[in-house]
């Protein structure tokens, strides 16, 4: 007698990790360009020379990250061949919700020998936590490239940005080179660091624009073969996969979510082939699941503003001005059990980023002499995902 699963087949998917989130492709496709602007930059780390700062800009899913690894594990081979080259070491971390202290603290834990003690989470200041990050990078000597991702998420990015890239310079380190990869979704970061910050950088700048539905269609394609079995989907259905992501967010990421939830619908109804149907099916509920994405990918505080937008758009009270949205984010806040932010220029800046990522809609207003002008905010999708979001999260948190 069969059991619950013995007549569970895979009759579309070859390999459906390649439609995963963190599936890594052996090639870049439809990013040529900025894989040159990552090659110049690094020229000079296979002479054993200080390698450049640079800074990634571009919305979620246009490749940021997938070409960074690829670019750096290319480098690092190259490296190891190289005479001329020192020793490669590449140390990633994600900054969403921290601050300077916490993301030095990681990368520290990171280098440190093995069977070492932790590096405190508590008892100790920042200043203590990057003596003993230069001392580790200088143990270990070679260059160092320190990719940020999610920079603009990191609590003291001034701070950090000014300091790593003056450390030779400043005699912190003597061995070892250091250079920075910083990782946002905000274009508009850059223009917050401070003057001397942004002296000091020197950065090269490597703008991801968004797909369109042909370098969609090409990646789909690559993707489907890999992915799919034989005559399992049709050109009609990548295109349509292509032409919905294009038009929506021209993120990869949404094409292929696209097509493996296509692919999984039309399983599921013991369909032999992937149609346009099932990618019309698909879309709503890969929508959902990227806005609960991106919505766990804000900072708390953002979070919190984000929702007391949608609590003020689910009663009828949008557009709302970024005072209204600060008495309700204060509600919030207090209902989540946590402190508020205390100025309305903090909020004002929440909203601006929650507008730049496509949460919000802004209009400018305009009352002449008697008001001057201001912006009033909308929300641009579904408040009750944003709840739920929300409340996940803080039971989550909880626990």
């Amino acid at each position: 007698m069969g059991g619950l699963f013995s007549d569970v087949t895979d009759t579309i998917f070859l390999d459906k990790e390649v439609l995963e989130e963190e599936y890594q492709p052996d090639e870049i496709l439809e990013r040529e360009e900025e894989i040159d602007e990552y090659k110049a930059a690094f020229k000079d780390v296979l002479f054993g020379r200080n390698p450049s700062n640079v800074m990634l800009y571009g919305k979620a899913g246009v490749g940021k990250t997938a070409v960074t690894r690829y670019v750096l594990e290319e480098l690092q081979t190259e490296t190891d061949q190289r005479e001329a080259a020192d020793d490669l070491y590449v140390h990633r971390h994600n900054c969403n919700g921290d601050t300077m202290f916490s993301a030095v603290r990681t990368l520290v834990n990171g280098l440190l020998p093995s069977g070492s003690a932790s590096f405190p989470k508590k008892g100790l200041s920042t200043a203590d936590a990057l003596e003993e990050f230069y001392s580790q990078l200088d143990r270990l000597g070679g260059t160092h490239l320190v990719v940020l991702d999610e920079i603009d998420h990191l609590q003291d990015a001034n701070e950090l940005l000014y300091e790593l890239p003056r450390a030779r310079a400043n005699d912190y380190i003597a061995e070892a080179r250091i250079g920075v990869i910083g990782i946002s979704n905000n274009y508009t970061f850059r223009q917050r660091l401070s003057a001397k910050v942004q002296d000091a950088l020197k950065e090269e700048e490597i703008s991801f624009s968004t797909y369109d539905a042909n370098e969609l269609r090409a990646i789909l394609h690559d993707r489907a073969e890999k992915a799919l079995s034989d005559d399992s989907y049709s050109d009609s259905a990548i295109a349509k996969a292509a032409a919905v992501a294009g038009r929506d967010t021209g993120s990869a990421r949404q094409a292929i979510d696209l097509l493996r939830k296509g692919a999984e619908i039309a399983e599921q109804n013991d369909e032999p082939m992937v149609e346009d149907d099932h990618i019309g099916l698909a879309r709503e509920a890969v929508k959902r699941g990227r806005l609960q994405d991106k919505i766990e990918d804000q900072s708390l505080h953002a979070r919190l503003v984000l929702e007391a937008v949608a609590r003020l758009d689910h009663v009828g009270e949008t557009p709302a001005r970024s005072k209204e949205i600060m008495k309700m984010y204060r509600r919030v806040a207090a209902k989540r059990a946590e402190e508020p932010l205390t100025t309305l220029k903090s909020i004002q800046n929440h909203l601006s980023d929650l507008y730049m990522l496509g949460f919000l809609l802004r209009r400018e207003e305009n009352e002449g002499r008697k008001g001057g002008s201001y912006h009033e905010y909308d929300l641009d999708m579904d408040p009750d995902v944003v709840f739920e979001v929300c409340d996940e999260l803080d039971e989550e948190e909880a626990v």
